[in-house]
């Protein structure tokens, strides 16, 4: 019966061990539609991200998202970290001081404007959120962590920027846009991608779906740098559990022997 209960035991850890590193599909709500169901190169306990997708998913991110939506928490540092896009050094600073940063005050007592770096994050579209709905009439969402706070997380910020269509003839479309997957199918941003639109040097089709699912992609690295550290510290700590298990195993059978 002690030998059985252990084992139960081990199952139950093995089985929590693998639910926080897989994900579970999320329902779609009365009357909505649930997103496409695709596989991702960082799901399951020995997912990773793909450098590929993470430097395409950043180009889409910077020539098309970033116009409007911020990204507040990731810095320029952070795209050449082990995990990310891993881009060069040079690479980072050469994409850094792209942009122009107010700094100081400096030892005159005034502010001034230099180049980016790496320690900088990605700099905001607007300089408030007031500023932000004045300009577009609503606050866009900044895209840091969308992809773990949203319901349905990477499958349904793919399944939103593919879902435009054209209203069906018996709903009415009251504002904005028709979208298949958008909670109510009204979405205030227009249509964000058309093919085309960005350019990807290695070769990639750059279709609405590839570069969708390039950002979405991106998006998730955002919201979850730390994922592959994450992933191979819980399949060590598995691969310990077992270890451990059965030498507890093996030692109470020794111990145990001579009372039988």
């Amino acid at each position: 019966m002690k030998s059985i209960s252990r084992a139960v035991s081990l199952a139950a850890i093995a089985a929590i061990g693998f639910s926080l590193f897989s994900g579970v599909p999320a329902k779609a709500a009365e009357g909505e539609v649930a997103p496409i169901d695709l596989q991702w190169s960082f799901e399951g306990v020995f997912g990773t991200y793909d450098r590929d997708a993470l430097r395409r998913g950043y180009k889409v991110y910077k020539e098309v998202c970033a116009v409007c939506h911020s990204m507040e928490f990731v810095h320029f540092r952070n795209l050449g970290e082990p995990g990310g896009p891993e881009f060069s050094e040079g690479q980072v600073k050469a994409l850094a001081s792209e942009i122009t940063v107010e700094d100081g005050p400096d030892a005159a007592g005034d502010m001034f404007e230099r180049p980016g770096e790496g320690k900088d994050p990605f700099p905001s579209p607007y300089p408030n959120p007031e500023a932000a709905a004045a300009s577009l009439g609503a606050v866009p969402p900044d895209l840091s962590l969308l992809a773990k706070s949203r319901a349905g997380g990477v499958d349904y910020l793919y399944s939103v920027l593919v879902g435009y269509e054209e209203a069906p003839e018996d709903f009415e479309l009251t504002t904005g846009y028709y979208n298949k997957y958008f909670s109510g199918h009204m979405i205030a941003m227009p249509p964000p991608l058309s093919d085309g639109q960005v350019d990807y040097e290695d070769g990639t089709p750059n279709t609405v779906e590839q570069m969708s699912r390039d950002v979405t992609h991106f998006m998730m690295w955002a919201a979850e740098p730390k994922l592959e550290q994450r992933h191979r510290m819980g399949f060590q700590v598995l691969i310990y559990l077992v270890l451990l298990s059965g030498i507890l195993y093996f030692a109470m059978r020794k111990v145990w022997a001579d009372q039988h």
